[in-house]
């Protein structure tokens, strides 16, 4: 097991869910609740992600980071460093791979919330904040987790973009996939193999945890 390359996995999936699960919440309950021009352009381009080939992504994704970029060019100005290959890279190009994955368990969530439950709410006295914070959320729970466990699995597991925007450095932006690959590359079939378990295992367990969360959902609410 390269120990290395899990601990950087491990701080960017951490990392990743940190920022996407709160931003993710609010991106699903505006698209769940609110109708407005463009909204399927919108979802159309939060969807983008799961139909694109990762190393489109990664491709654009390292052209917009750059330091010819204008956001590359402020970053190298502000920090002296680049932000290509480098940890922040990969975080920022992690965020937006898994936007979708943040978004949509989210927005069914929300979606699936009588609109009857918000009128009591706001009836009773309670605030449009009142109401997310003490009736939507709580309703909309299993989803919300859902999106913070399906963007932590897919960030372990992701090797395009990684690869393309981060490269492959050893403790800053080689994660447990791109090390999967070196393995094998070099022969080393056992290493990549007790990697592999790994992922597998983790992945197995995630989706799990979402279908028991699922069902449990339903069976509250019947």
């Amino acid at each position: 097991m390269d120990w290395q390359a899990l601990n950087v996995s491990l701080l960017l999936a951490g990392l990743t869910a940190l920022i996407l699960t709160p931003l993710g919440v609010v991106i699903a309950r505006k698209l769940a609740w609110s109708r407005f021009a463009g909204r399927n352009v919108v979802q159309a381009l939060i969807a983008l992600p799961l139909i694109l080939p990762p190393t489109v992504l990664g491709f654009y994704l390292m052209v917009s980071l750059g330091e010819l970029s204008p956001l590359g060019a402020f970053y190298r100005d502000l920090t002296g460093n680049a932000l290509v290959f480098s940890f922040e890279g990969i975080l920022l190009a992690s965020v937006l791979f898994n936007i979708p994955f943040a978004v949509q368990p989210a927005q069914r969530s929300f979606e699936a919330i009588p609109i009857n439950i918000r009128e009591a709410a706001w009836c009773s006295g309670l605030s449009n904040w009142q109401t997310f914070w003490r009736i939507e959320l709580p309703l909309a729970w299993p989803g919300v987790v859902s999106s913070a466990v399906l963007t932590v699995a897919h960030t372990l597991g992701e090797f395009g973009v990684v690869l393309m925007v981060g490269g492959n450095l050893a403790g800053e932006t080689r994660t447990v996939a791109i090390a999967i690959y070196d393995r094998v590359q070099a022969f080393d079939n056992a290493g990549a193999a007790t990697m592999s378990a790994a992922l597998l295992a983790i992945s197995l367990f995630a989706i799990s945890l979402i279908y028991f969360l699922t069902d449990r959902a339903g069976r509250q609410s019947r």
